[in-house]
């Protein structure tokens, strides 16, 4: 589109940038439409249009956004999350903005394990420090408040500002303490509590990086995992991926997949200390901004799936109704939102809550409305009957795991 058709827009531009100001005192955790008040630090991607991935990020970086460690590993989200030489995560006014980084392939889930460990150790060795200072009784309130807010995601940067501040001004009485203060000052990125996480596709998920998923969930970390879950390998081409459920085409399953989807979920759940949700935005974004809030605030590993309609789907309806694709998807059962708490345990309660509905829609009806199965009635007219109905058991099965989980 040629530039000069746009210069009409640079006036609206700058009003929305310049004039209208971010609604600091609106409280982004009270509801979905306070937290649309809060800044996006990830914008203008490029993704595809209607693209399923998206909106989960950019939810995720309003809620979290001035103080993430993003890893991300290799497909769609580091296609549209880091094409040099630009990046779509931004930071706000006071130049505080999500860290991105991709590293060589499908390790983001090693990848934010080794940003976390390294914040580690470096935070306890201020604590050390802060302790000092606050024993010898100089900078002990300053010291202490940021000892008490050090994993307080709300109040740290505050503290943390605080404390440098009076670090700054602090006349130091020995080469001991000049060390301390210079460590501190030198590594302040640190003073406030970071939120770490991990970016990626069913591909990595479920398949080539899930050995290393596994392990950052049995470690028992504080690391977010976000799935981005599209059923296919979308980046590189369509090819099927455990994830792909039963009856869908894709590369290397020409005729329909005879496998049903695997449930990752499930697996995350064994370990029992694993927060896991599975979203689907468009079905019922309260849950999502709930499971995605819940997750980051548990003191461990937590997993959320989510529901992500792609361009590979084949939607019959278009990609501009990607977010309805989803509420389809869940009506019809072929999707279900659920949030496993593990914190729940500790009050008495059972941790599993089905936030799905009985499904009311026929699935075999959604699956015929996406190319990748309405496909199969015409190219394997012999077999299409056969794999829906292994589509629509495999659906009903997991429902049913859900609601015996649900009833406790």
């Amino acid at each position: 589109m040629p530039l000069a058709t746009q210069r009409k827009e640079e006036r609206n531009w700058e009003h929305a940038t310049e004039k209208v100001s971010v609604k600091q005192d609106v409280d982004k955790r009270k509801s979905v439409k306070y937290s649309q008040f809060a800044q996006p630090l990830f914008e203008f991607s490029g993704a595809c249009a209607g693209c399923g991935e998206t909106p989960y990020i950019k939810l995720t970086t309003q809620l979290f956004g001035d103080r993430m460690y993003i890893a991300n590993a290799s497909g769609c989200s580091t296609a549209y999350g880091g094409s040099t030489p630009a990046t779509p995560y931004t930071k706000n006014k006071e130049g505080h903005g999500p860290a991105w980084a991709m590293s060589l392939f499908e390790d983001c889930a090693e990848y934010a394990y080794g940003m976390l460990v390294g914040s580690e150790k470096i935070r306890e060795r201020m604590r050390k420090y802060a302790q000092y200072f606050s024993k010898k009784g100089v900078l002990k309130a300053e010291a202490d408040r940021w000892i008490e807010t050090m994993e307080d995601s709300h109040n740290s940067r505050n503290a943390s500002e605080s404390f440098e501040r009076a670090l700054r001004q602090y006349r130091v009485e020995s080469e001991e303490e000049k060390e301390m203060v210079d460590f501190i000052l030198e590594n302040k990125d640190f003073l406030p509590n970071k939120s770490y996480w991990a970016f990626g596709g069913d591909g990595w998920a479920y398949d080539i990086g899930y050995g290393g998923l596994d392990h950052v969930l049995a470690s028992g970390k504080n690391i977010n995992m976000l799935v981005l879950d599209t059923e296919v390998y979308s980046n590189t081409g369509g090819q099927s991926s455990k994830s792909t459920a039963a009856g869908a085409i894709a590369k290397f399953n020409a005729s329909g997949k005879k496998t049903k989807k695997k449930d990752l979920g499930m697996m995350a759940m064994s370990y029992g200390y694993v927060y896991v949700a599975q979203v689907a935005m468009g079905y019922d974004q309260a849950q999502t901004m709930k499971a995605i809030m819940e997750a980051e605030a548990y003191p461990g590993p937590s997993l959320i799936i989510a529901y992500c309609p792609c361009i590979e789907h084949g939607m019959k309806s278009g990609m501009t109704n990607s977010q309805l694709e989803m509420k389809k998807a869940v009506a019809a059962g072929y999707w279900h939102l659920y949030r496993y708490n593990p914190m729940l345990k500790k009050e008495g309660k059972n941790p599993f809550l089905l936030d799905s509905k009985e499904p009311t829609a026929d699935l075999k009806e959604f699956l015929r409305g996406e190319v990748r199965y309405s496909s199969l009635e015409i190219a394997f007219p012999d077999h299409a009957g056969e794999l829906f109905d292994k589509a629509e058991a495999d659906a009903k099965e997991r429902l049913e795991t859900y609601q015996k989980l649900a009833q406790g």
